[in-house]
């Protein structure tokens, strides 16, 4: 329903990791140096940010990116295979874990836009709709956009 790191969205991802792997990581001949790596690795963390939208991946730590390239790339003086690079992504975003602004966009609609009316309908006609009417009709209505915006 949302859009949060499910099934769905890994079989999204794998299509970008394929394609960022060819782009980046096909010569089977060239030496690598962990610079050109980590600019590899950001390129593709923000290809997949465009990909999903309001879900956003960290940038992972240069430490992070190095512990998981040595635990998985095997053969030092072959080039990084496709399994290999999966499976360091995955231990990346695992690691560098996910931000999003959906709970806030979450909280504002739910919460906040409620509040607010409810302010204003007491200023301005406080007897004009109960409130055991109006607050649930105002929460319902900012769910609603919520759902039409696809943030839940």
């Amino acid at each position: 329903m949302g859009q949060t790191i499910g099934k769905e969205e890994k079989k999204d991802i794998g299509p970008i990791i394929g394609k960022c792997y060819d782009k980046y990581f096909s010569e089977p001949n060239k030496k690598w140096n962990s610079v050109e790596f980590y600019h590899a690795v950001c390129e593709i963390v923000e290809e997949m940010n465009k990909m999903l939208g309001s879900t956003q991946f960290h940038v992972p730590k240069t430490s992070t990116l190095e512990n998981a390239y040595n635990d998985h790339h095997k053969g030092k003086d072959k080039s990084l295979s496709k399994e290999e690079f999966q499976r360091i992504l995955q231990d990346i975003i695992m690691d560098s874990g996910v931000t999003g602004m959906g709970i806030k966009d979450i909280l504002l609609f739910i919460f906040g836009i409620p509040i607010v009316t409810t302010f204003i309908k007491q200023r301005a006609a406080p007897n004009a709709v109960p409130n055991d009417v109006f607050i649930p009709a105002v929460t319902s209505a900012s769910v609603f956009l919520l759902a039409k915006l696809n943030k839940i």
